[in-house]
């Protein structure tokens, strides 16, 4: 590396998370982001479960949204050990699953 080469990446490590001028998120507001995020999917999803429930009692209904909201508990507690990414694409296609297999499956 060159001189200037160093410096540039010296100023990359030591960049401060706080500096507006950055673009993006630091992994703590990724992190909060995410369980916020799944928090309230949770609570939506728990409330369509009694909405279904109330309409159509089957064990398909039960066992679909009983896994999504077990998919979301999944993705706090991924959110919270670090795992934003992966906790993202699981929220983002767990969810697509479990509305396809309602619409798809459930009679």
């Amino acid at each position: 590396m060159s001189i200037p080469d160093q410096s540039e990446a010296v100023d990359a490590v030591d960049a401060d998370p706080t500096d507006p001028e950055q673009p993006g998120l630091t992994p703590r507001q990724a992190r909060r982001i995410r369980i916020v995020v799944a928090s309230v999917m949770m609570v939506a999803i728990a409330a369509i479960l009694a909405e279904r429930l109330a309409s159509r009692s089957s064990l398909l209904v039960v066992a679909d949204y009983g896994m999504a909201l077990i998919l979301c508990g999944l993705v706090i507690e991924l959110s919270r050990s670090g795992r934003t990414r992966l906790a993202s694409w699981l929220l983002g296609v767990g969810l697509v699953a479990a509305v396809a297999a309602d619409w798809l499956i459930l009679p």
